[in-house]
């Protein structure tokens, strides 16, 4: 066992992990891509292909993360390469932390941007304005948003303050102080959404949609949809897992913890898409909307049904609590490394860092309006820095992190720090060897294709 202590604190306690690592995980995709992605792909069937990917994918690649975290102590980067030197290893693993810490900035710099419009919305249903509207009329509120940098840039500051807040205030003072006030906030209002579609007496066209089990509907790109959700929906490839496994406790299971993690993180997708669609049913609208699932067609929904001024609010402050707490994740790793690279006290990091997220997040937001014209490689800022991490940047990260976990890390350390069973450790180590390195190179190949 490694006795050495991160600089930067420990949680109080396993389910302080649990709860950071799950608000890490759930953000926005959770609230409106999962449950929509099921529907089209076959319900049941899609569910039953997804959990199988987390298992191969997933979990393991999850539980190497936090291993490696734990034993190096530090940031993702200086933890590769402490947990590279005690292996034997290349320092030049420590390559992983920096792709890792370069696309969390990269994605936080549009990631804000999108929070920024669930905050606006907020607003928005809070005051009335979608009341009684339609989809032309919601259609042209959004666009008169993009077409407003300035609505937008407000709304992006106000984001990525309410963001380094949090993580400026270190591990103790701020991410946990922050995850024990805003998770159960979190799981109070999907509660509160999931009982409000309940209520509204389609529920069960929402199940039918969800879970109706439809192997005719699972095609070769419905499961390398699987793959790639099961991939992403854990925030894994970018370092956060490492950062975060770094501050957990000796003492903790890596291996229960990470199956709890991946449990929460499911069910709270699942549970989302029940309360969303018995609304979206009852209005008699597409559930096949996409991106605009939760942009246009959910304020029609609550605009027209009643109490959905109160019950469209408190849904668009728990999408923005969701869009907070994965925000978080994503910073954190870049300035637990700045802060030990350059000695840097924490307000300092953040100031630099917070500073580089929102010029990156004023490029996002100008690409829908005066900066539309600028484009690279025939893409605009927005989808450049969407595209570069979700598809090159992550994948490659997951993929080196599992090669690095199974290959290069003694087998010792990573029965030490698992501290599970033989055999548990033996199919764990063919997951992370094999299996998860296979299947997300075939969804990098698929992304790179599409």
């Amino acid at each position: 066992m490694s006795d050495k202590k991160s600089i930067h604190g420990i949680w109080a306690s396993r389910w302080v992990f649990i709860m950071a690592a799950t608000g890490s995980a759930v953000g926005l995709g959770n609230i409106w891509k999962f449950p929509y992605i099921t529907g089209v792909n076959g319900g049941g069937a899609f569910v039953l292909v997804y959990l199988i990917c987390v298992a191969l994918i997933g979990l393991p690649i999850l539980m190497a993360e936090i291993m490696v975290g734990r034993r190096g102590r530090q940031s993702p980067v200086n933890s590769l390469i402490d947990v590279a030197s005690e292996s034997n290893g290349s320092t030049l693993w420590q390559l992983i932390g920096w792709v890792g810490a370069v696309a969390g900035l990269l994605i936080f710099g549009f990631y804000s941007v999108v929070a920024g419009w669930i905050l606006e919305y907020a607003v928005e249903m809070g005051s009335g304005t979608f009341n009684g509207s339609n989809m032309e009329q919601v259609g042209n509120i959004f666009n008169a948003l993009l077409a407003d940098p300035g609505k937008m840039l407000i709304w992006h500051t106000i984001f990525t303050v309410l963001t380094m807040a949090i993580v400026v205030k270190g591990v103790n003072e701020g991410l946990e102080r922050g995850v024990r006030i805003l998770m159960p906030i979190l799981f109070v209002l999907l509660v509160v959404a999931f009982g409000y579609g309940v209520s509204s007496g389609h529920f069960a066209d929402a199940w039918h949609f969800m879970f109706d089990f439809e192997p005719s509907k699972l095609t070769a790109k419905a499961v390398l949809s699987a793959l790639g959700h099961a991939f992403f929906t854990l925030s894994l490839g970018m370092g956060t897992m490492i950062a975060y496994g770094s501050y957990m406790t000796q003492k903790a299971s890596i291996g229960s913890t990470a199956v709890l993690v991946v449990f929460l993180d499911t069910a709270v997708a699942l549970i989302a898409g029940l309360a969303i669609f018995p609304i979206v049913f009852a209005n008699q609208m597409d559930p096949g909307q996409g991106p605009g699932l939760m942009l246009v067609t959910l304020p029609v929904a609550f605009g027209n049904i009643a109490l959905g001024q109160l019950f469209g609010t408190l849904f668009f402050i728990l999408v923005g609590i969701a869009a907070w707490t994965s925000s978080i994740s994503l910073m954190e790793p870049s300035v637990a490394f700045v802060v030990e690279k350059f000695k840097l006290n924490r307000l300092q990091a953040c100031l630099v860092l917070g500073g580089l997220g929102w010029v990156l997040g004023v490029g996002a937001l100008l690409s829908f309006n005066k900066g539309s014209d600028i484009l690279i490689f025939g893409k605009n800022f927005f989808d450049f820095l969407d595209y570069v991490t979700a598809n090159i940047m992550l994948p490659l990260g997951g993929m080196f992190i599992a090669l690095f976990a199974g290959w290069v890390v003694k087998t010792r350390i990573s029965r030490e720090e698992m501290s599970i069973t033989p055999l548990a450790h033996q199919l764990w180590l063919i997951l992370v060897r094999f299996i998860a390195p296979v299947l997300v190179l075939i969804v990098f190949i698929y992304n790179l294709l599409q």
